[in-house]
C-alpha cells in the first residue's frame, strides 16, 4: 500500500502543474468594458458610494442674521463645487430660525444660542446641534461719538436708560440714542447675557431693528447713537466698536478668555441630517471651510480656550 501511494503521488504532482498552466495561459488583467483600468468613479459606482460631484437636492436655511452672511458665503462656495444643490439662506432672527426647525418648515435653522435657551423641553426632541465657529458680539457706536471704551456698568446704565447723555462718560454733549433688537434676536440675548449681565434693557425709549445690515446703516447715519453688532458686521469704518473694561473686542481676546461677549453659532436640523444637507453641514465644518469662516469676521471653534455648555432646557 505504501508503494501504491509512493507511485501515484508524482503521477498527481505533473497532472496539478498541468492543470495551472492550463488555467494561466486563458487569464488576462481585470479591466472596464472599454479595456482600460477602471476608473475611481466606476469603482465607486461600484462600491455603491456617491463622488462628491453628484451631490444634488434643495436646502432651505433660515434664523440668525448674525450667522447669515458666513452660510452665504459657504452656500455659494460648496454650489459651485456642486453646481446641482440650490440653497436659500433667509435670515428672520435666531428664534424664528428654530422655531422653523422645530416645525420642519426649513432644512436647517440658524441660531446664535443653544436651542435650550428659546424653546422649551418638549420642543428639542429629535434637534441635532452643529456648532461651526464662535462669533462676537461688540457695542457699536456713530463714528463721531468720542468715546472708545465704556465699564461694564455704564453699558448696563446706558442700555437700561440711566445715563441720557454721552457727556456723562466723557464723550460729547450728545444725546445717546439706543438702537436695540426684537425679543426673538439671538444677538440681542447674547449681548445682553454677557455683556449687561442679564440686566433688562429700557423699553420705549430705544429704535428696534433686526436685521443687522439695517442696524449698521442706522448707527452709521444716526447722531449718538449707540446699538451692538457681531463682529461678522465690523469689516469697515461704518461704525465704531467700543471697548469694555479696556478690553479690545478681538477674536484674539475671545480665544484667551479676556473678552466675554461670544457665543457659538448653531446650524440645527431636525434628525440626523441625510444627503445635500449632510453634505453641506460637513463642509461648513470641514478645514475647507476655515479661511471663509475667519475672512468673513468669525472665529474658529478650535481655536478657544475657554468653552460653554448649553444650559438646562428653557421652562
Amino acid at each position: 500500500m505504501r508503494k501504491t501511494r509512493m507511485f501515484f503521488l508524482p503521477l498527481l504532482a505533473v497532472l496539478v502543474a498541468a492543470t495551472s498552466l492550463a488555467g494561466c495561459s486563458n487569464t488576462e488583467p481585470a479591466a472596464s468594458s472599454s479595456g482600460a483600468p477602471a476608473s475611481s468613479a466606476e469603482s465607486a459606482a461600484a462600491s455603491g458610494s456617491t463622488p462628491a460631484s453628484s451631490v444634488s437636492g434643495q436646502i432651505t436655511c433660515a434664523g440668525s442674521s448674525a450667522l447669515q452672511p458666513l452660510v452665504q458665503a459657504a452656500a455659494d462656495s460648496f454650489k459651485e463645487k456642486n453646481p446641482d444643490v440650490s440653497i436659500m439662506v433667509n435670515a428672520g432672527g435666531s428664534g424664528q430660525g428654530l422655531q422653523n426647525i422645530v416645525d420642519k418648515t426649513v432644512d436647517i435653522g440658524n441660531s446664535d444660542l443653544f436651542a435650550e435657551e428659546k424653546l422649551g423641553a418638549d420642543k428639542l426632541t429629535g434637534l441635532v446641534d452643529h456648532i461651526v465657529c464662535v462669533v462676537g458680539v461688540a457695542a457699536v457706536v456713530n463714528p463721531k461719538v468720542n468715546v472708545e471704551s465704556v465699564t461694564k456698568q455704564q453699558l448696563i446704565d446706558i442700555f437700561s436708560g440711566k445715563i441720557k447723555n454721552w457727556k456723562e462718560i466723557g464723550g460729547n454733549d450728545q444725546k445717546i440714542v439706543i438702537i436695540n433688537r426684537p425679543a426673538s434676536s439671538g444677538t440681542r440675548a447674547l449681548f445682553k447675557q454677557y455683556a449687561l449681565d442679564g440686566k433688562d434693557e429700557a423699553t420705549g425709549i430705544a429704535l428696534t431693528e433686526d436685521n443687522s445690515g439695517i442696524l449698521k446703516q442706522n448707527v452709521a447715519q444716526t447722531a449718538g447713537a449707540i446699538a451692538y453688532l457681531a463682529f461678522s458686521y465690523l469689516t469697515d469704518d461704518m461704525v465704531k466698536a467700543l471697548s469694555i473694561e479696556g478690553v479690545k473686542p478681538t477674536y484674539d481676546n475671545i480665544y484667551s478668555g479676556k473678552y466675554g461677549v461670544w457665543g457659538y453659532e448653531h446650524m440645527y436640523t431636525n434628525g440626523e441630517p441625510t444627503g445635500a444637507v449632510k453634505a453641506f453641514l460637513d463642509y461648513i465644518q470641514s478645514p475647507d471651510c476655515e479661511k471663509i469662516i475667519t475672512d468673513k469676521g468669525y472665529g474658529l471653534s478650535g481655536k478657544m480656550t475657554v468653552k460653554r455648555d448649553a444650559p438646562a432646557p428653557k421652562k
